[in-house]
């Protein structure tokens, strides 16, 4: 049975499509407009109880949570694809260690920034520039810490492309370009030349051309 996937124009559902695109599972996509309530309704909410985006279903089996959901799927077709786990306890040990980061240090100020100056109009909230300026402060130490440690290794994990690296991708694309803080990646040179790299990956490509971003207007 073909794998549905619920929210795809979304940043955290497209981590999820680009791990089975890498993985090589089909799916569908379920269309939900979060700024219409579509995740607010009873039936979204059987599946998802906190109204967020995404959700996948594989046959009889719900999940929801982008990064459980890639670990999920990079465990149950690791012998096809591109190996996104780590081949060795080690590697492993790094890759979650750096999804860690993305989920608590990366993720937080960019997902403010893109709230309060991609979204704040659709959502019907001021934006807060007093936000937008701490987020931005934040993120740069973060990316400094980036920066060092990608002129050390290729990938985050090491010297392989993995989930780590998938994860970044979403929000990463949001700063390149609605954000226009292209400068926070491109001022970096070891953060920039990773970036044009994973950026470059046909599974990215395939899903901005398939997947793209919610409707502002």
């Amino acid at each position: 049975m073909v794998v549905k996937v619920y929210g795809p124009n979304y940043a955290s559902p497209k981590r999820v499509i680009v791990c089975l695109i890498e993985k090589g599972v089909d799916f569908e996509v379920v269309s939900i407009d979060v700024f219409k309530g579509e995740n607010k309704i009873p039936d979204y909410l059987q599946l998802q109880p906190f109204g967020h985006v995404p959700v996948i279903q594989d046959g009889d089996y719900t999940l929801f949570e982008s990064r459980a959901i890639m670990r999920y799927y990079a465990e149950k077709y690791r012998s096809q694809g591109t190996e996104l786990l780590g081949k060795t306890v080690e590697e492993k040990g790094q890759v979650e260690q750096w999804l860690e980061v993305e989920a608590h240090e990366f993720s937080p100020p960019v997902h403010d920034l893109v709230i309060h100056i991609m979204f704040s109009s659709k959502l019907g909230i001021t934006a807060d520039q007093k936000l937008i300026q701490e987020s931005e402060e934040k993120l740069h130490k973060v990316l400094d810490i980036y920066e060092e440690r990608l002129s050390k290794s290729k990938y985050l994990a090491g010297d392989f492309f993995s989930l780590a690296d998938l994860s970044h991708l979403p929000f990463l694309q949001y700063l390149m370009d609605p954000l226009g803080k292209e400068r926070m990646i491109r001022d970096r040179k070891h953060l920039s030349a990773w970036w044009d790299d994973i950026s470059n990956r046909p599974s990215w490509k395939k899903v901005l051309q398939h997947c793209p971003p919610p409707n502002l207007s």
